[in-house]
């Protein structure tokens, strides 16, 4: 039986605890501030970034992962492992993907079909779901071809929704207009962002106060409680303690789950998020 790797970018947003347990190999983005280059995930905190942003009104130059990050990591866990399997951040969203493929056609010739990439279309512990997913098949003995199979089966069933709080982040990143962020801030529009085909879009738009965004989220696992994958659901947040202890109560009361997970948004998505975005993420059955 092959030994295999499962490797994730640190977008995928999984505890130290989970990364640990289940043995999965995590490489980080760059996050650049006043012209120094922080690894994501490493040496920088979310509190770190906030405090930029809020001073600069403007969100931190983050840097993909290049094809020779990826070739040296490939070539460091391929003497550990016969084959690996990475699964990384939504294609749209980072040419991560693309430079992992690269890494891959690279290495080609002495790695032959060792190397397999995964396009999550997803971002968060949308990406860290797969992960989970991908690691139960490995502990139960399935190939390297059948979990590549599964996780891509699975890539389509993921739901990922977080609501933000604030649109000061999303417009500071260019992801909303001075127009839209003007009358969304007037109006207390606290928006549920939805990761659909590997994008994002803005699903529902509750008005007042944070808490009926939580609702309105609460309602969506309602929607679809009797489809959901028992195996894991994510609770995830951009310092949102108090936010992510109650709706962590709430899933347990709506659905029977095996684990829901609290788990912490990295600097990635927490810098074009802000303080207080909180998701409920999972993956449906069929």
């Amino acid at each position: 039986m092959n030994k295999i790797g499962i490797i994730a970018d640190t977008a995928c947003d999984l505890t130290k605890e989970l990364l640990e347990k289940n043995n999965i190999k995590t490489i980080p983005f760059y996050v650049n501030i006043n012209g120094k280059e922080y690894l994501s995930g490493r040496d920088i905190s979310v509190e770190e970034v906030f405090k930029y942003s809020k001073e600069h009104k403007c969100v931190p130059k983050t840097s993909q992962i290049s094809m020779i990050d990826f070739i040296e990591k490939f070539e460091e866990y391929l003497k550990e492992y016969d084959e690996i399997i990475y699964i990384g951040l939504s294609s749209k969203f980072s040419g991560t993907y693309n430079n992992a493929r690269l890494a891959k056609e690279e290495l080609e010739s002495e790695y032959k079909d060792k190397i397999h990439i995964i396009d999550s279309h997803n971002l968060s512990s949308g990406i860290g779901l797969l992960l989970l997913k991908a690691c139960k098949l490995r502990d139960l003995g399935k190939s390297a071809i059948e979990i590549v199979e599964e996780v891509n089966r699975c890539i389509p069933l993921v739901r990922t929704q977080f609501a933000i709080n604030t649109l000061d982040y999303l417009h500071w990143g260019g992801r909303c207009s001075g127009t839209t962020h003007l009358f969304g801030s007037l109006l207390r529009i606290k928006p549920i962002i939805k990761v659909v085909d590997g994008g994002m879009m803005v699903a529902k738009k509750p008005i007042g106060k944070f808490e009926k965004a939580l609702k309105v989220m609460l309602d969506m696992v309602s929607a679809d409680k009797d489809n959901i994958d028992p195996d894991n659901v994510m609770v995830t947040h951009c310092l949102a303690n108090d936010d992510a202890k109650y709706l962590k109560e709430k899933v347990n009361e709506i659905i029977k789950a095996d684990n829901v997970h609290e788990t912490f948004a990295d600097v990635i998505v927490s810098a074009h998020c802000g303080p207080r975005t909180i998701g409920i993420l999972y993956i449906l059955n069929k």
